[in-house]
C-alpha cells in the first residue's frame, strides 16, 4: 500500500491550476500572490472566509532588522539563544538575512505599519528575547490584522480564485507518486458544494497551527492540524512536533475555561510590564537576565513554578503604570478584551496564565519550502523549516510566513509547469481508508493532551495520553458504542487531531530530556550529547492500519528532503 485517506465521498467537482494554496494567513496570501505574478494560475482554498487566517489574531508584530544599529546577526544571535540549541543555523540566517526586504515588500503590497510622531519611520519595540527593537507593529496590537487587510486586498485585485470555507481533505497524486492536487469539502452551498477537488502539479500547504489539540489555546477553532495530519497521510516526514510553545499569558478566565482564549501580547511586557504573584511580588526577576522579556519557554516555566509553589491556577501581569492613554493607543485590542471579560488593566492586575500557542515544528521542508512528497509545499506554522528549533522567538512566525513563502513561489515559477494526471485518493490501487472517530472524540483528546502533555510532561504522564489515545482509534465495529462514525467536518477534524496528537506524544516520550518549551518533569536536564538533533516521524501503511516510524537526524541540520523518506 502507498497512501491513507480520511474516510469521504468521491469528488463531485474538480478545478484545474498550477498550483493551489491551503491556507489564507501571511504565508498562503503571500505565496498565492508571488505565484499568480510569475503567471502561474493560483487557486486558494481556506478553510473560513478569506480574511479569516491564523494571521489576523498576531497581536504584538513582525521582528525584523530594520533599526538603526541592528543587523541580521543580531536577529540572528537572538534566535538561536531562544532555540535553546536546536535551530537550522542556514534556515535561521536565511530568515534574517532576507527578512527586512521582505517586510519592506509587505509594505509596498499596502501594509501600514506604525510609525514614529518624530522621525516618521516604523516604530520598533521589544519583545521576549530580543535585545533590541526589532518588532514592526500595526494598530498598536492589530498588526496580524493589518497584515492580513493588505495581503487580502491584494489577491482580491490580483482577481485570484478562491474557494472559501473549505476543509482540506487529502493530497492527490499522479501516478508517480508526486503531487497532483487536494480534495476538499466546502461547508455551505455557493459555487462549490461538498466534496471536490483541485487538480495542481504543485500544492503549498499554509495551513496553520494545531493549537486546538488542547483544551485552552490562543488558536482559533479552524486550528486543528488539518495540514500535518494530510501530509503524514501523503508520505510525507514531520518534524519537532514535541515543541509546542505555551504563551506565558494569556487571559485567565477562570477553571475549566476551553476553547480559544484572549492573548495578552509579550508587547505589554516589552514595553514595562512585570509579573508578580497574588501578593504583588515580581518572580521573574534573578531567574532570567531578560526577566519578564526572557524567550517564552522560560517565563511559561516561572510562571508555572510559582503557581505549583502557591497552589495557584494564575499569575498576574501588573502594567498599571501604563496609565490610561497608553492603554488605549497602544494596546486597543488587548483593553477591550480585558474588559469585556470584566478586568480594568488601568487600575488592576491582569489574571494570566500559559496556554498552547504556537507550533515550533510541522512539516518537514527544506530552504525552498520543499517537502519529502515531490511537488508538495509548506510555510507558515505547518512548517518546520528549522528555523524555530526548540522553541520560537517573539515575532518570528510572521516573518517566516513572508520569506519562506517567497521562496516558494520562487522555486515553483523557475520549475517546469506539469500537467497533473491525479489518481483519486480512494482508488483501490494501494491506498487505504483511514477510519473516522466519533465527533464527540475531539474534546477528550484536548483533555487527555492537556493532562498529559501540556506544559508540564513526564514519561508516567505521557505514557498515560498514549493509552488513553489509543483507546480512542476508531476499529472496524466503529466507536465505543458500536456506532460507525459518518463521513463530516467534526469527524475529519476529530481523526487530523487525533493524529496529530498521537504523533506529539510519541515524539515527547521519546526526547528523554528538557529543552526550551519541552519540559519533562522526569528529565529536567538538557542533554546535548544525545539529544541536539531533530526527531522525524513519518507514517507508514501496514496491512492492519497504520505506524509511525521515528528516526532522529544527525545534528541540528535537517538532511535533504528529496529522496529521503523514513525507513
Amino acid at each position: 500500500m502507498t497512501g491513507l485517506r480520511l474516510d469521504a465521498p468521491r469528488s463531485g467537482w474538480a478545478i484545474a491550476a498550477d498550483v493551489v494554496v491551503v491556507g489564507s494567513g501571511v504565508a498562503g496570501l503571500t505565496a498565492a500572490l508571488r505565484c499568480a505574478a510569475s503567471g502561474r494560475k493560483t487557486v486558494i482554498v481556506t478553510k473560513a472566509r478569506l480574511d479569516a487566517g491564523s494571521t489576523r489574531w498576531a497581536q504584538g508584530g513582525i521582528a525584523a532588522a530594520l533599526g538603526e544599529g541592528d543587523t541580521p546577526g543580531q536577529h540572528l544571535d537572538d534566535t538561536l539563544v531562544a532555540g535553546a540549541g536546536l535551530c537550522d543555523e542556514e534556515a535561521v540566517r536565511t530568515l534574517v538575512t532576507e527578512g527586512p526586504d521582505a517586510v519592506r515588500r509587505l509594505i509596498g503590497a499596502g501594509a501600514r505599519f506604525d510609525t514614529s510622531a518624530e522621525t516618521g519611520e516604523i516604530a520598533l519595540t521589544r519583545e521576549g528575547g530580543h535585545h533590541r527593537r526589532r518588532i514592526a507593529h500595526a494598530g498598536g496590537d492589530a498588526t496580524g490584522a493589518e497584515i492580513s487587510r493588505a495581503l487580502v486586498a491584494a489577491v482580491r485585485e490580483a482577481g485570484i480564485e478562491t474557494v472559501e470555507n473549505a476543509l482540506v481533505l487529502d493530497l492527490l497524486k499522479d501516478a508517480g507518486g508526486h503531487a497532483a492536487g487536494v480534495s476538499l469539502h466546502v461547508m455551505g452551498e455557493g459555487r462549490h458544494d461538498g466534496v471536490g477537488a483541485v487538480h495542481a502539479p504543485a500544492v503549498v500547504l499554509a495551513t496553520g497551527g494545531m493549537g486546538q489539540v488542547f483544551s485552552a489555546t490562543t488558536n482559533p477553532p479552524v486550528s486543528t492540524g488539518d495540514g500535518v495530519a494530510l501530509a503524514l497521510r501523503a508520505g510525507a516526514e514531520v518534524s519537532d512536533l514535541e515543541f509546542v510553545q505555551f504563551h506565558p499569558t494569556v487571559l485567565y478566565l477562570g477553571p475549566g475555561s476551553e476553547g480559544q482564549q484572549p492573548l495578552v501580547s509579550e508587547a505589554v511586557r516589552g514595553e514595562g510590564a512585570y509579573l508578580v504573584d497574588a501578593g504583588g511580588e515580581r518572580f521573574m526577576a534573578g531567574q532570567h537576565e531578560l526577566a519578564e522579556l526572557a524567550p517564552r519557554d522560560i517565563v511559561a516555566k516561572g510562571i508555572m513554578r510559582r503557581m505549583r509553589e502557591q497552589g495557584a491556577d494564575h499569575m498576574y501581569l501588573d502594567a498599571r503604570h501604563f496609565g490610561a492613554r497608553m492603554w488605549s493607543e497602544r494596546f486597543p485590542t488587548i483593553l477591550a478584551a480585558c474588559r469585556a471579560h470584566g478586568i480594568d488593566p488601568v487600575t488592576e492586575p491582569v489574571p494570566v496564565a500559559p496556554a498552547a500557542h504556537y507550533a515550533s515544528g510541522g512539516v518537514r521542508t527544506d530552504l525552498a519550502g520543499r517537502t519529502t512528497v515531490p511537488g508538495l509545499y509548506a510555510c507558515g506554522e505547518v512548517a518546520c523549516t528549522g528555523v524555530h528549533g526548540a522553541n520560537r522567538l517573539a515575532s518570528n512566525s510572521l516573518l517566516e510566513g513572508l520569506v519562506f513563502a517567497e521562496r516558494i513561489a520562487a522555486d515553483i515559477a523557475c520549475t517546469p509547469a506539469r500537467v497533473p494526471v491525479p489518481a483519486e485518493p480512494g482508488d483501490p490501487a494501494g491506498t487505504r481508508t483511514v477510519l473516522l472517530p466519533p465527533a464527540e472524540a475531539r474534546y477528550a483528546i484536548q483533555r487527555t493532551m492537556t493532562a498529559g502533555a501540556g506544559v508540564l510532561r513526564s514519561a508516567e504522564s505521557l505514557a498515560r495520553a498514549a493509552r488513553e489515545l489509543a483507546a480512542l482509534a476508531p476499529d472496524e465495529a466503529g466507536d465505543s458504542a458500536g456506532k460507525p462514525a459518518e463521513p463530516g467536518v467534526e469527524t475529519w477534524e476529530a481523526a487530523n487531531l487525533h493524529l496529530v496528537a498521537g504523533v506529539l506524544v510519541a515524539a515527547a516520550l521519546r526526547r528523554t530530556e528538557t529543552r526550551g518549551c519541552h519540559w519533562r518533569e522526569d528529565r529536567p536536564g538538557r542533554d546535548d550529547a544525545t539529544w541536539r538533533r531533530h526527531l522525524i516521524v513519518a507514517l507508514r501503511p501496514t496491512a492492519e492500519g497504520s505506524e509511525l516510524v521515528v528516526r532522529t537526524t544527525d545534528s541540528t541540520a535537517f538532511p535533504p528532503v528529496l529522496g529521503r523518506g523514513a525507513q
